[in-house]
């Protein structure tokens, strides 16, 4: 509905000042995105990727050769650009599909989980391209599933539970407001029961999942991590998250 691809049930939508989808159009010409499949030509090596997407937004082919260097190195495929698509690993289909979004040098760029199922490696380097971004004054709105890509990237996040927005602010100032300061996970032969007979007394907040148990604390010294050790449990104890306030919020059930 943003991007004026169908109409909105209800409400106004203003994009870069203009009203969609009256003016979507003019809007989409300076925005981009990376939807959540790569959908590449692979008829096309790499530069060709690239050229002919900027060609859909009117860009001339000597324009966008002169941005070519700047994009393959920013994502990282200049060695790669006359090869085709099937010779790309998945990561570094990522960071094309994102370089192609940049075609059009957009003031808005919008991201449908970007690093869904990429490796470690591959996530980060595209979180500190996404960065590097943000640096330049782009402004970036991403949908994901990732707490920790949410906690790292964003300034302001919304929380959205069936279709209903349940939470909003920045990262820092959701885990500070809506879960408490320490998360004690407890497991190991009788984890649970020992949770059952200790957690009220030394927690705020317990919840048992399978043979784990999660504590939470607001105490600062979180006795109950030492109680457990000494009980002969497995005990980690960290400082809450932002996926700690995703799961309090919306529940651990799975969502089919």
């Amino acid at each position: 509905a943003v991007l004026g691809l169908v109409e909105p049930d209800a409400g106004r939508i203003r994009l870069l000042g203009l009203e969609i989808p009256a003016q979507a159009r003019a809007a989409r010409a300076r925005v981009g995105v990376v939807p959540q499949s790569d959908a590449l030509d692979p008829d096309f090596t790499v530069a060709e990727n690239l050229i002919v997407f900027g060609r859909y937004f009117g860009l001339s082919r000597a324009t966008i050769e002169r941005r070519l260097d700047a994009l393959l190195d920013f994502a990282g495929l200049a060695h790669k650009r006359q090869a085709k698509i099937h010779e790309l690993s998945g990561g570094m289909r990522r960071r094309l599909t994102l370089a192609r979004a940049l075609v059009n040098d957009p003031e808005v760029l919008f991201l449908d989980e970007p690093t869904t199922g990429l490796d470690p490696q591959a996530r980060h380097l595209i979180w500190e391209r996404l960065k590097r971004l943000l640096s330049r004054g782009k402004t970036i709105v991403l949908t994901t599933h990732f707490m920790e890509e949410a906690e790292r990237l964003c300034d302001r996040l919304a929380i959205v539970d069936r279709g209903r927005l349940i939470a909003t602010g920045s990262p820092q100032a959701l885990i500070a407001s809506e879960i408490e300061a320490q998360v004690v996970e407890v497991s190991g032969d009788g984890a649970t029961d020992w949770a059952r007979a200790r957690g009220d007394a030394l927690a705020a907040r317990t919840e048992l999942v399978g043979e784990t148990a999660f504590l939470y604390c607001s105490q600062g010294d979180a006795p109950a991590a030492r109680l457990a050790a000494e009980a002969g449990l497995r005990v980690l104890r960290r400082p809450a998250n932002l996926e700690d306030v995703f799961l309090k919020l919306t529940g651990r059930e799975l969502r089919d």
